[in-house]
């Protein structure tokens, strides 16, 4: 298998360029949704000090506050850019055409990690394959990211679809003009965006001898570094330890499943390779052949059991995985199906030979 990576094999692709067509923005207040709240006032509880006086404060806020306290600093999405990112220049390989793509299916998985989306539950769905079936919001509160709450609206708005609907629908893949509207828009832009505002990337111009293009070079290399280090430690090692770390926090949800998605999510997206180049071409193969497996095992619901023995590259990443399942997470068995679903959709993916 050749380390260069993957190529679409969808019909009706879009070139690497197809994000850059609107500069639309949505904004995302921090209010929980529902009909109900947005026409109460703001909820107040008070507090007592200990010199008598007391102190309003939302309720909201503590319980916004404690969700994401659970989550990694950086969304799936901004991880798989931040890796397909050219550090100093600050731009993407103008010759990509899967990362738009892949962009897409990771907010589709970010969605159901978030507990945001679910698969719908119907015992009728199994005769379906994965990416046919049927997913709905069950809880639209926002998430304060600007795209996942973009696509949330639009998914709590609109008539239920398949996860490779959504995924095709939202990278602008249709024929159907009635749903062309659903396509989300400057992606990689954005993310870049958000990244500035996170401290990790900065902007600047650069001239492209006919036009000049704003980029965004990395300003704080401690958030790739991590990620490089996580790669080549799903990729790598036979026992896999994720120390915590200002990016992944040891209380984040998720976290073994997290890295293995983002590792898969990266392959798909053609960007995966840019954390692997210290290594040895052989290493590289070998590399690329795990996450072929990885691919495999975590595409398929229940995940896969790798029967490669203690010896096996990450041989204990079935347990970790299904210890964070069980721990205290058995209900979300249909949003970890979507997570399963989505890569299923990666893998329709050729390999260049």
């Amino acid at each position: 298998m050749s380390s260069g990576g993957l190529t679409r094999r969808r019909g009706g692709g879009r070139g690497a360029g197809a994000d850059d067509q609107d500069d639309s923005r949505v904004s995302s207040p921090v209010q929980r949704n529902g009909s109900a709240m947005e026409n109460r006032g703001p909820e107040t509880s008070y507090t007592n000090t200990e010199n008598g006086h007391k102190i309003a404060f939302d309720p909201r806020d503590l319980s916004e506050t404690e969700e994401r306290n659970k989550q990694p600093k950086l969304t799936l999405m901004e991880e798989v850019l931040l890796l397909g990112l050219k550090d100093k220049q600050g731009y993407l390989s103008f010759w990509n055409e899967n990362i738009s793509y892949a962009l897409r299916g990771c907010i589709v998985i970010e969605l159901a990690l978030r507990g945001r989306i679910s698969m719908q539950k119907d015992s009728s769905r199994r005769r379906f394959p994965l990416a046919d079936r049927i997913i709905e919001v069950v809880d639209d509160t926002l998430t304060g990211e600007v795209l996942l709450d973009e696509a949330l609206k639009m998914m709590k708005s609109s008539e239920k679809m398949s996860v490779n609907s959504w995924i095709d629908l939202m990278s602008g893949e249709t024929w159907n003009l009635m749903k062309i509207g659903y396509q989300l828009k400057q992606v990689r832009e954005r993310l870049a965006k958000g990244l500035v505002d996170k401290g990790i990337l900065r902007t600047e111009k650069r001239n492209f001898l006919l036009f000049d293009m704003a980029t965004h070079p990395v300003a704080d290399g401690g958030a790739k570094d991590d990620l490089h280090k996580r790669v080549r430690n799903i990729c790598t090692n036979r026992t896999v330890i994720l120390p915590p770390s200002p990016w992944l926090p040891e209380d984040a949800e998720f976290r073994y499943l997290r890295t293995v998605t983002m590792v898969c999510a990266a392959y798909a997206a053609n960007v995966l390779e840019n954390a692997l180049v210290t290594m040895s071409h052989e290493a590289r193969e070998r590399a690329f052949a795990q996450v072929d497996e990885l691919l495999a095992e975590y595409s398929q619901w229940p995940f896969g059991r790798r029967a490669g023995g203690s010896q096996a590259i990450g041989a204990n990443l079935a347990q970790a995985i299904n210890e964070e399942i069980n721990r205290g997470n058995r209900d979300r068995e249909l949003q970890l199906e979507i997570v399963a679903a989505c890569l299923s959709v990666f893998t329709r993916l050729d390999s260049l030979l």
